[in-house]
């Protein structure tokens, strides 16, 4: 939480979504500052919850499911190719041996 601000500084987006440990005043007024949605749940403690657009939020597990996947395949998560280029090309292959085990195995 305490280099959330510095981490989303150099960019431009439309919206953040983020889990409810990110969810803190300094981190709302940031993005309200910026003009950006904050997909972001409240934590509990919260007298009055934040509204958040769930179905957006529901999105981002498809990406954590995704790179969880990824991390299986050992070259990648302990970065064998050092060039970007033969680091995104296993990158794409390993992608599409998720897609393919997923729609391939499918009845």
């Amino acid at each position: 939480m305490s280099q959330a601000e510095s981490l989303l500084a150099p960019f431009h987006f439309d919206a953040v979504i983020a889990d409810k440990g990110y969810d803190s005043d300094p981190l709302r007024e940031l993005l309200a500052a910026q003009q950006v949605e904050g997909v972001i749940p409240s934590r509990r403690y919260r007298k009055q919850p934040w509204d958040y657009d769930r179905v957006r939020y529901r999105e981002r597990n498809i990406v954590e499911r995704f790179i969880n996947k990824i991390k299986w395949y050992r070259r990648i998560f302990t970065r064998y190719e050092k060039l970007a280029r033969r680091f995104m090309a296993f990158l794409h292959f390993a992608s599409t041996l998720i897609w393919l085990e997923r729609n391939v195995n499918e009845p």
